[in-house]
Order: C-alpha cells, then sequence, then structure tokens
C-alpha cells in the first residue's frame, strides 16, 4: 500500500508540464485501450460460464473459479500500484501489467483443462489489476489543470461500455466463433495499446517509497483466496474437509492480516478508515450493491442460457439494459449529488435494487423477455444512483489523514466482495438445485427457475438491509477543497 507521501507523488502533476487536450490524446488512447480491454473481459466470461462447463466436461462450482480467481488476483495487486509506479516508475509498470494481461489472455485461449483456465485467469487479473489504478492516476497527471474533470469524464467512455458490450461480443464470439476468441481477440487489442504506450506516455522518474509491507502482501491474499473456496466448497458439503479447512485458514490467516496491517505504519491496505462509522455504513452499502450487480450478472447468464435456452449472444443481448441504464443514470447522480447530498440518491438507489431482485425471485422457466428486462433495467438504474454518490461519500467520510488511502482500499475490497458474491450466489444455487433434485423433480428448467428464484430472495434480503443502512448515512463535514478532491476521485473509483 502507499504511504501518503507516495499517494501525492502518484496524483500529483509534478514532472509532467501543463498541455493541451491535443498533446495529451495519444497517451489517452493508450489509456483507454488498456482500460477498456481489462473491463470488457471482466464481464465476458459471465455469458460463457455454460459453453465452458460443458467444454470441459466440468462443473458449476469449479468453472466459477474463472471469475472469482480473476477477482481475487486483481485485488491482491491494486494495493501494490502506488507503490510499484513510485519505485518503478508509471509508465514502465503500466506497459508491463499490459503485457501481462495480453500474455495471460493467450495462454487462457490454450488452456485444456479448467484448472489451466482458472490459474491463466490469475495471471490476467495480475496485470488487469494494476492497468486500471495507474490509469486514472496517470490520467490525473496528465490532465490540463482546469480541464481534470473534462479529461476524468473521458474515462468514464471504457467504464461505461466494456460492461454493456462484454456479454454481446462474448456471446457472439461463443456462438458463431470459439469461446477461445473471447481471449485471443485481447492480442491485437492489447499489441495496440503497447505499441501507442511506448511511444507516447510520458516516462517519470521513480521516487522513493517506504518498504514494502510484506507480510499484510502475503496474508490479505491467503485469507481472501481460502475464505472464498471454503464457500464454495460448501455448495457440495458444508461439513467436508475442503470447506473447513477453507474457512479455518481463511479466518485465521485474516485475523492475521488484520493485527498485521494496524501495526504496520505504512499497511497494504488501511484498515484505520473504518474508525470512521460514516465511512463504514458506507462501505458496507458498496459491498450490498456489488453483490447486486455482479451477482446478477454471473447468475442471469446462466438462467437464461440453462433454463430458457437462449444463445449465448441473445444472452449478451437481453443484458444489455442493465448496463446502459447503469450508465445512463451514473452521470446524472453525479450531477444531483452537489444538491442533495448522498444519503436520497443512495437511498432510491437500494430501492430500487431491492425492488428489482424481488421481481427477478420470481422468475420462472414461462417467464418472457420482455418481463425479464423490466428488473434488469431497474438494477442498473438503481447502482446507477447509488455508485458515485457511495464513492464520494467514502472519500468524504475518511479521515482527512487517511483520505489518499481510500481508493486503494475500496478497489482492492469490491473485487474481494465480487469474489464472495460469485462463491456465495453460486454455493446457494447449488445447494437449492441439489435440494429440488432430490426432492424427485426432473425437469431441469423447473430446477433452474427455482433454484435461480430462491438465490435471489438472498440477493433481495441483502438489499433490504442496504436500504436500511443507507437511511442512516450522514453528510461528512469536510472542506469544499477536499470535496473537489472527493469527486475526482470517485470517478476513479468507478473502474474497481
Amino acid at each position: 500500500m502507499m504511504s501518503k507521501d507516495n499517494v501525492t507523488n502518484v496524483t500529483s502533476k509534478e514532472g509532467v508540464a501543463p498541455q493541451s487536450i491535443k498533446d495529451i490524446l495519444s497517451p489517452l488512447i493508450a489509456i483507454i485501450v488498456g482500460l477498456f480491454m481489462v473491463i470488457l473481459d471482466g464481464t465476458a466470461v459471465n455469458v460463457a460460464l455454460p459453453k465452458l462447463v460443458e467444454t470441459f466436461n466440468s462443473s458449476l462450482s469449479v468453472l466459477q473459479w474463472t471469475v472469482t480467481g480473476y477477482a481475487l488476483a486483481q485485488a491482491a495487486v491494486i494495493p501494490l500500484a502506488g507503490w510499484l509506479s513510485d519505485r518503478f516508475g508509471a509508465k514502465k509498470v503500466f506497459l508491463i501489467s499490459l503485457v501481462l494481461f495480453t500474455l495471460g489472455s493467450v495462454l487462457c485461449a490454450l488452456a485444456v483443462d479448467p484448472g489451466q483456465l482458472i490459474l491463466f485467469r490469475v495471471l490476467q487479473g495480475l496485470g488487469g489489476g494494476l492497468v486500471m489504478p495507474i490509469a486514472m492516476a496517470f490520467t490525473y497527471r496528465l490532465s490540463p489543470p482546469n480541464m481534470v474533470g473534462a479529461v476524468m469524464g473521458m474515462m468514464g467512455i471504457p467504464i461505461l461500455l466494456a460492461p454493456a458490450l462484454g456479454p454481446i461480443v462474448a456471446g457472439w464470439l461463443v456462438d458463431f466463433a470459439a469461446w477461445q476468441w473471447i481471449f485471443l481477440i485481447n492480442i491485437p487489442v492489447g499489441i495496440i495499446g503497447l505499441v501507442i504506450g511506448v511511444r507516447s506516455l510520458p516516462s517519470i522518474a521513480p521516487q522513493s517509497v517506504a518498504a514494502l509491507d510484506k507480510l499484510g502482501m502475503i496474508l490479505g491474499p491467503l485469507a481472501f483466496a481460502a475464505l472464498s473456496y471454503g464457500v464454495s466448497e460448501g455448495g457440495n458439503d458444508w461439513t467436508s474437509a475442503k470447506t473447513l479447512t477453507g474457512i479455518i485458514v481463511g479466518v485465521i490467516a485474516l485475523i492475521l492480516f488484520i493485527i498485521v496491517e494496524l501495526r504496520q505504519e505504512n499497511p497494504m491496505l488501511e484498515l484505520r478508515v473504518f474508525k470512521s462509522m460514516d465511512f463504514v455504513r458506507g462501505i458496507v452499502i458498496q459491498w450490498v450493491t456489488q453483490i447486486g450487480l455482479f451477482g446478477t450478472m454471473f447468475l442471469v447468464p446462466l438462467f437464461l442460457q440453462q433454463a430458457k435456452g437462449y444463445s449465448a449472444f441473445d444472452t449478451g443481448l437481453i443484458m444489455l439494459p442493465q448496463a446502459l441504464c447503469a450508465g445512463l443514470f451514473m452521470p446524472i447522480s453525479g450531477k444531483l449529488y452537489d444538491k442533495v447530498g448522498a444519503r436520497p440518491l443512495v437511498m432510491i438507489g437500494m430501492a430500487i435494487t431491492t425492488g428489482a431482485a424481488y421481481l427477478l425471485s420470481t422468475v420462472d422457466a414461462g417467464t418472457s423477455v420482455s418481463t425479464l428486462l423490466v428488473p434488469l433495467a431497474m438494477l442498473g438504474a438503481g447502482m446507477g444512483l447509488a455508485m458515485m454518490p457511495l464513492n464520494t461519500h467514502l472519500i468524504m467520510a475518511a479521515p482527512q489523514n487517511l483520505v489518499g488511502r481510500v481508493t486503494s482500499l475500496t478497489g482492492a475490497a469490491q473485487q474481494v466482495i465480487n469474489s464472495f458474491a460469485i462463491a456465495g450466489l453460486t454455493t446457494i444455487l447449488i445447494h437449492h438445485m441439489k435440494t429440488q433434485l432430490t426432492a424427485g423433480v426432473t425437469e431441469m428448467g423447473t430446477v433452474w427457475s427455482t433454484s435461480f428464484g430462491k438465490t435471489f430472495i438472498v440477493v433481495m434480503s441483502i438489499a433490504v438491509g442496504g436500504l436500511l443502512i443507507s437511511a442512516l448515512l450522514n453528510r461528512p463535514k469536510q472542506s469544499a477543497e477536499l470535496d473537489d478532491q472527493a469527486k475526482a476521485e470517485a470517478a476513479s473509483m468507478m473502474v474497481g
């Protein structure tokens, strides 16, 4: 994790002369290409999961690790992005991360069994996790002083378009080409970004850095991976040796991680921000939104293909309204935040999300596509309304001396929660499917729809909790200067 001084180095404009938009267009293209590739690939695999299960003759509980492992790998390296940038130079680290992601993509396409695919997805995640925070820091540093907001807004292009296009592109490739092309398509994109980046990104001299938090770097990923593994194995048997080992190792590693981080002068993740109850309430709600968003992006494609019989491409098209509504309401919530603060926007967003989860819990094999589009669009709108105000609130609610460390903490935490959401919801889904089959239900459409509905009852219950907590949000009392900083950093947190 970066020290306070290191954060300043990453986000300041020292060492870069003021430039016009024309001057920074080429480096911005390199940054946008890298961001778009990483974010698109994060949503593409969800649609391909049924095909991967069939191709490798494996199970959903195993193949979901292609998504979970990717998220956990990103969580492991996001806190290191600032330290690595200061130690080795932002340009060098950004380009190496693009190479790592592209190499991981090649290897994923060559995988011949689930174990290889999961391993190579982890390699992809290590590269992708570094791309995102360094790209946003680079963008802020390159921006002309009077156009920071406009340039940061350009980053909304990959942030909003990639999640919308990912399922569609992946669905088309799975149906009309082969699943390997989900990864092979990254090769030319990665090469283009690399060539433009080498030629146009400015070289920024490395900075002096504090000692790396090695214990935290080991214990954190170990704790989160072990807990995710234990939860995912619980879908088979909560009393099995694998389940108990994963949970016990995860809990012990997590306790040790917390102790180490609280004692470190420059920890990998600054856990002291949790002393602020405003921050705690905000981040809990953010975790609820992540569960709803990524749970839906994971579960609905499975339901559409397994219970409804839709192709992967049609599934991608059906998922489009969720991403479009999220993209539409994000800028609206950003403008409304200045007038009304976070609480009313988050409450409305969480209420819409709760309603969407309830509607999704009622669908069955006979539900029409038009009926399904309504809760998906509602979910996107609810997330869009809540996300930007929540991100801004988290920065404002942190103790002032720790504000610079919030982005890395929340970015890593979002990826961890994504992995828990996938592992947990998969476990719940598989449990209900086994219960249906044991009860003698043989029609698989009924098994899938019933299990899907009961799983979304859990999502709805979590959303209700988020709605209740959102009523307790207070507007933190911070300076106007910090308020401007919060808005700028909130945009970067959207990528996480």
